[in-house]
């Protein structure tokens, strides 16, 4: 599939780092790495958010310039790196926050910036050359299409298909498959086996550890900016990886005891009745009670995220009534909700979350000035460093700065940080939209924790989750969502993943012999 331009010696690594190490604002979160990436191989970083494996596979991309170390590419020590110079030696990077244009259609941001052209004007072949970009990935997209209307998962499947199309023999894929189901992301799985049998190297940066076990030939784990070791993914475990991830012997993460003295009076803190809205949400009605964790699981494209959505008055309802603490609440919008009490914290961090251009304080403060002001407007400062601060504490955020620099930050600490920014003011409904997206482990069970201290103190949360197992892990009750449409209530402690995903098949296929199940 790729061009292979870079013959190599005598096993020479593809790429080989020496002493790299890397510091932002005086601050180290890489040091003394040495590490050897192979031609035809797989090769998996893992670590907890913060251990500095997407900053590594920045590094090798091109993005961030070591501060000190060298970089060996096909066996020739590189001098100024950056993304062109790494596409011109043959490494490309794929992002886990999307770099793509809203407004161009799906092929032309596949080619951007390579496009074919014929005596200086463009020849316009995009649509057949993605066709084979698409036939060799199995993945099927509209080439017309515009991606400001694409999902998250589509637009992810564009960013993969960005990296393909530029024949590079190095890839470094950083968490792509965050926004993929299962079947997605074994598809991109095969094309990385094809990849690795044309003997092209891929670098994957990866939280899911079982994939990494799966797909991968080498592991390399990372802690603490550190390099903990480099083996055969043979030699791994599951158990073992997360213990040398997190340190100890630690090698399960288990979810949180539920809280069992949540209080089932008759009056819940949220209730919705017979919501409907343009965006897909059709007749819903629940109700969460004071304490309580109900998880709302649907397959991509179910509507749990509308549903939420008109909930929280982000998108308009067209229809419905909604109580908190027994008030009827009406003309929703974000910010009359949040004044109700009711937050919510949304899937995407970086567009709909935080403000990329403000440090961690602003951006925690930043729903809440009216509480920080005096009457003439100045922020009380005290005031704001000490809530901050606490909440950085409290979520182990990674730089542990209540002024850091939130680009600098992984995924996972800008995901605890968003997090504290709707929790600063101990609202009364919390509604989680995917909250451990792109995190890994160690970030993971600190905000199963939250979720948990949350319940703990009484408020009401809803959750949502592509992951199965992690409503049923960490919810009270749950909701089977199908087309907008709340279909069934079930008890997570007495539901397995089996279970459900059975019964959301079933309700796209209701023909089907429910004596034989299709998930194996």
């Amino acid at each position: 599939m790729m061009d292979k331009t870079h013959p190599l010696k005598d096993h020479t690594p593809c790429v080989r780092l020496r002493g790299i190490g890397k510091s932002f604002g005086g601050v180290r979160v890489l040091g003394g790495i040495d590490v050897d990436f192979h031609e035809g191989e797989i090769h998996g970083l893992v670590g907890e958010n913060g251990a500095g494996k997407s900053t590594l596979g920045k590094i090798v991309g091109g993005y961030y310039a070591s501060s000190e170390g060298q970089i060996e590419v096909f066996g020739e020590t590189v001098g100024s790196w950056d993304p062109s110079r790494a596409l011109e030696r043959g490494v490309a990077m794929m992002h886990q926050e999307l770099q793509l244009v809203p407004a161009l259609s799906v092929a032309q941001n596949v080619f951007l910036g390579i496009e074919e052209k014929r005596f200086g004007v463009l020849a316009r072949t995009e649509n057949a050359r993605l066709a084979d970009i698409m036939h060799a990935s199995g993945f099927e997209l509209d080439p017309d299409a515009v991606t400001a209307g694409l999902s998250i998962a589509d637009q992810q499947k564009i960013e993969i298909m960005r990296a393909l199309a530029r024949n590079s023999r190095v890839i470094v894929m950083d968490e792509p498959t965050s926004s993929l189901t299962a079947d997605e992301a074994e598809r991109l799985h095969e094309t990385m086996r094809r990849l690795k049998a044309a003997g092209n190297t891929i670098i994957y940066v990866s939280h899911f550890l079982d994939d990494i076990l799966g797909v991968c030939d080498t592991v390399t784990v990372l802690r603490d900016g550190k390099l903990v070791r480099t083996g055969k993914t043979s030699d791994e475990t599951k158990g073992t990886l997360v213990s040398a991830m997190l340190g100890g012997d630690r090698s399960e993460t288990p979810y949180p005891a539920k809280n069992k003295k949540r209080r089932s009076t008759s009056n819940p803190v949220l209730r919705v009745e017979n919501l409907t809205a343009s965006s897909g949400v059709n007749d819903v009605s629940l109700e969460i009670h004071s304490g309580e964790i109900v998880g709302l699981i649907g397959l991509v494209g179910s509507g749990r995220t509308e549903i939420a959505r008109a909930i929280f008055g982000a998108d308009r309802a067209d229809g419905g009534r909604i109580e908190i603490k027994g008030v009827a609440y009406q003309s929703r919008t974000p910010a009359q909700s949040t004044r109700h009490g009711m937050v919510m914290v949304p899937e995407d961090r970086r567009k709909q979350g935080l403000v990329m251009t403000m440090p961690v304080r602003a951006n925690m403060t930043l729903p809440h000035l009216q509480f920080f002001s005096y009457a003439s407007g100045t922020i009380k400062s005290t005031l704001e460093k000490t809530r901050v601060r606490a909440l950085v504490d409290y979520f182990r955020v990674v730089p542990n700065q209540i002024d850091g620099n939130i680009p600098n930050y992984s995924g996972g600490n800008q995901q605890k940080v968003l997090l504290g920014k709707w929790l600063l003011q101990n609202p009364d409904v919390v509604i989680l939209d995917e909250p451990s997206r792109g995190v890994d482990v160690g970030a993971r069970q600190r905000i199963h924790e939250a979720i948990a201290d949350l319940a703990a103190k009484g408020t009401a949360v809803l959750l949502i989750s592509s992951e199965i197992e992690e409503v049923l892990g960490l919810a009270h009750r749950a909701y089977l969502v199908h087309k907008g449409a709340l279909v069934d209530e079930i008890n997570p402690d007495a539901t397995t993943t089996k279970d459900v995903l059975w019964s959301l098949f079933h309700q796209d296929n209701p023909s089907t012999d429910t004596a034989r199940s299709p998930i194996t």
